[in-house]
């Protein structure tokens, strides 16, 4: 009758632990904490509720020493509760009765709930996390257990530990009217593993090192290389033509330049740097593209060089971090392209830049928030964090968004366009129904999503499912393949665009980047009903409200990388051509 909890010997690995700041050192018999964590739905992983939300009960000792929590474990909705057991360092401990569960029919149909429901529970030793399940159901679903015995294995190496192992023992049938005693034991053995690669037995090598992964990487990288070079190609000898049929026109006269056959890009010279519609909305989502990237950049190199998945919180400590550093960029870019398209409502840009992520990363959470507190679960954020992230974006984030913005104004923000803008608009001429701005900006994101795809399943496996996600190496190299196609593509489908005389090119280009997410957003529903088993509002709502965030972000920034890219292009071929 013994269940041993493997969990993490399968990979099913809590994937929110992140970076080891507390190098834990013990003397002997010194006290060792057992925190309770979370309990919930297996096929559910968000979905967590608090350990003694169910009827479980506690040891009998209560004081213990201080416990510190981080902003990112209060926004994860981390809570740890202390067991009550009494663990030493290297003291062994016999199977012991901590406490009894009198068993009434309503603690019983608490558990009987939880038990057909598959639920398990999170614990942590030294910050190194544990996992066992509630209980099981025989094989008719008729009668149900519930594992009493913890039996603990730690691993010390030297005055640290590096190893934990849960095995559940002590099947009981739940009846009403019982008592059930809850018992424990411990028994410390000696490991060669060192501190330092403590946390290596979570990862899934043969996960994320599978040969699939690196076939997908290897085939993105040969579409970079190819697009890059046909762009080359074709761009390179197409302008070629352009500039000696532009070259030959420039040395006929008047009355042979009229009777020739003008078209091209060069026509709209006059129109091609006019603002876009909309200046005030559209500087700002650059801004927030450019910062996005920049965090993305920042988060990922930060990953590589510290091992960010080896304690709890601290990756999304780390993007809250760098995303209030790095505001200046927001608006520095943002203040910049405003002031370049003759904006003057720069203070109302400012605001909307600043606040344009935030308030959309906020409200989605606070909404999901409501359902989380309907639903008792720890997930729900606290009212003293949501305060907490309200005073960064106010004292932190808009500040120094703020001085971007004024560097930008003042360093970049005067137009330097090689071309005058025209006082009247060129008519937009009638174009064949491939060449409209609708079918670029729906066409534009395939190639880069089809670049990202087969990484985006690892992510979102080890978000919503039980894998920790460590090669960020990939990620890196995936981030680089995603922006050289973003703007490879770009360049070509306002390429023309322009031939084509429509000089609605910054929309456009915007558009058809981030129409990248529309598809990863579309790619999330297939992932939700064909690779998980979630079920329940909590989760659908989790699930689908983060996801829109996610793919919201990741499309302003490839449309920012996009547009970027493209505005260089745009001027360097405007340079390079004789405009009377």
């Amino acid at each position: 009758n013994k269940y041993d909890i493997q969990l993490i010997r399968t990979g099913a690995a809590y994937a929110d632990l992140i970076l080891c700041v507390v190098t834990s050192q013990y003397t002997d018999k010194e006290e060792v904490v057992l925190w309770m964590n979370t309990v919930g739905p297996y096929h559910n992983r968000q979905e967590t509720y608090k350990y003694f939300s169910l009827p479980f009960c506690a040891g009998s000792k209560k004081t213990i020493s201080h416990y510190h929590e981080t902003l990112g474990e209060a926004l994860q909705g981390v809570e740890l509760e202390f067991s009550g057991l009494d663990i030493k360092f290297k003291e062994e401990v016999m199977q012991n009765t901590y406490c009894e569960i009198e068993m009434d029919k309503a603690k019983q149909d608490a558990f009987v709930y939880a038990i057909k429901n598959h639920y398990w529970y999170q614990m942590y030793i030294d910050d190194l996390p544990i996992w066992g399940i509630v209980g099981e159901a025989d094989e008719n679903g008729e009668e149900h257990y519930l594992w009493t015995y913890k039996k603990l294995e730690i691993g010390y190496n030297g005055n640290r530990i590096v190893d934990v192992n849960l095995t559940s023992e002590g099947k009981v049938k739940l009846m009403p009217n019982t008592r059930i005693a809850m018992s424990y034991s411990v028994k410390w053995k000696k490991s060669d593993v060192k501190f330092e690669d403590r946390f290596d037995k979570y990862l899934d090598p043969s996960f994320f090192q599978h040969r699939i992964h690196w076939f997908s990487i290897f085939n993105s990288f040969m579409m970079v290389i190819f697009l890059v070079g046909l762009v080359s190609m074709i761009l390179m000898r197409t302008l070629r033509k352009d500039y000696a049929r532009y070259s030959k026109e420039e040395e006929m006269d008047d009355m042979d330049r009229d009777l020739g056959d003008e078209y091209g890009w060069k026509q709209v010279h006059g129109d091609v740097f006019r603002p876009s519609s909309h200046p005030l909305i559209f500087s700002s989502l650059i801004g927030s593209g450019c910062q996005i990237f920049s965090v993305s950049f920042i988060v990922i190199i930060v990953a590589m060089v510290e091992d960010l998945y080896t304690e709890r919180g601290s990756m999304l400590s780390t993007a809250i971090f760098v995303y209030a550093a790095t505001s200046p960029v927001n608006g520095y870019f943002g203040g910049s392209l405003y002031a370049k398209q003759g904006g003057r409502r720069w203070i109302k840009q400012m605001f909307i830049g600043a606040f344009m992520i935030p308030a959309m990363v906020c409200g989605t959470a606070f909404f999901i928030n409501f359902i989380a507190i309907y639903y008792h679960a720890s997930r729900a954020i606290p009212f003293g964090t949501m305060v907490a992230v309200c005073c960064i974006c106010f004292f932190v984030i808009l500040p120094l968004n703020l001085v971007g913005t004024i560097l930008g104004r003042n360093l970049s923000g005067q137009p330097n366009f090689p071309c005058r803008v025209n006082a009247v608009p060129r008519p937009i001429p009638e174009k064949k129904w491939f060449m409209e701005p609708a079918v670029i900006v729906c066409l534009g994101g395939i190639l880069p999503f089809g670049s990202i795809f087969i990484e985006m399943y690892f992510i979102f496996t080890s978000f919503w499912a039980y894998k920790i996600y460590y090669v960020y190496g990939f990620m890196m190299l995936v981030l680089v393949i995603l922006c050289i196609v973003t703007v490879c593509v770009t360049i070509v489908c306002t390429y023309f665009l322009l031939n084509a005389e429509d000089y609605r090119w910054q929309w456009t280009s915007f558009l058809s980047a981030a129409s990248t997410a529309v598809y990863v957003y579309m790619y999330s529903f297939y992932y939700y009903f064909f690779k998980t088993k979630m079920y329940g509002l909590f989760q659908t709502s989790f699930y689908f409200g983060y996801m829109a965030v996610f793919s919201t972000a990741l499309g302003i920034m490839c449309g920012a990388v996009g547009y970027m890219g493209t505005s260089a292009f745009v001027k360097k071929i405007y340079t390079n051509v004789k405009i009377d």
